[in-house]
């Protein structure tokens, strides 16, 4: 299991457990993190689930895909740092992995 800190836009931090294969989304919705609504159930077919990337982790993570960053213009307050949560497969190596969620979702 990885553990993902997810830190809301008033600062209320809550760290969960992933399972290695999942993605950060699916960790999210399993346990109830607020401010990940994910409405097209990780199909990257929308922008409900996007996250900053705290920049200690980017490398990790790795960019975006072509087709993510097209989802990505349709987001709040898109940054450097913006990824979609359900374009990211939790592995081994993001154990302690933090994000961010915006102030609201597209």
């Amino acid at each position: 299991m990885a553990k993902i800190q997810f830190i809301d836009f008033g600062g209320t931090a809550r760290t969960v457990e992933a399972e290695p294969g999942s993605t950060v989304m699916e960790a999210a919705i399993k346990n109830g993190v607020p401010g990940i609504e994910a409405e097209c159930g990780g199909a990257c077919a929308c922008a409900t689930c996007h996250v900053y990337i705290e920049p200690d982790w980017q490398e990790k993570v790795g960019p975006p895909s072509s087709m993510e960053e097209d989802m990505l213009d349709f987001a709040f307050d898109v940054r450097p740092n913006s990824r979609l949560a359900c374009q990211i497969q939790v592995k081994a190596e993001l154990d302690g992995l933090t994000v961010r969620t915006p102030e609201k979702q597209a």
